[in-house]
C-alpha cells in the first residue's frame, strides 16, 4: 500500500508526517518516504496552510482526526473526502491513518527510538 496503492506518494507521506507529529513518534518524524515533500512542507505541516492543495487539506484534517479525536469523523468529512477521493482511495487512506498510528504508538510504547 506504501509503494503500490491509489493515493499518490506526497499525500501518504503528509499523513503519515501528520499523524507521526501527533503520537510523537520520533522515527516516524525523522524518516522521509517522499522527496515529494520538502522540510518547509513538514514544518507548515498543518490542514489549514494553504500551501496544501484541497485534496491534501481534506487528507491531513481526517488524519488529525484519526490521530486524536476520531470520534469526532462524522459523514460530513466522508462528504469532504468523497469531494476529491474515489471510495478505494478513501478506504486506502483510512487503512493507511491506521497503519501509521498503530506503528507511530508501537513505537513510542516500546521505546523502540533512541534521541
Amino acid at each position: 500500500m506504501h509503494l503500490h496503492g491509489l493515493l499518490d506518494a506526497r499525500l501518504k507521506e503528509l499523513v503519515r508526517l501528520r499523524i507521526a507529529s501527533i503520537t510523537t513518534c520520533k522515527a516516524c518524524q525523522v524518516a522521509r518516504k517522499s522527496d515529494d515533500v520538502s522540510e518547509d512542507d513538514i514544518a507548515c505541516l498543518g490542514s489549514d496552510d494553504p500551501r496544501f492543495s484541497p485534496a491534501e487539506q481534506i487528507a491531513l484534517r481526517y488524519a488529525e482526526l484519526f490521530a486524536a479525536d476520531y470520534m469526532a469523523i462524522d459523514d460530513l468529512m466522508f462528504e469532504r473526502l468523497r469531494e476529491y477521493f474515489t471510495i478505494p482511495q478513501i478506504v486506502e487512506l483510512n487503512m493507511f491513518c491506521a497503519l501509521m498510528l498503530a506503528g507511530g504508538r508501537m513505537t513510542y510504547v516500546q521505546q523502540a527510538y533512541e534521541d
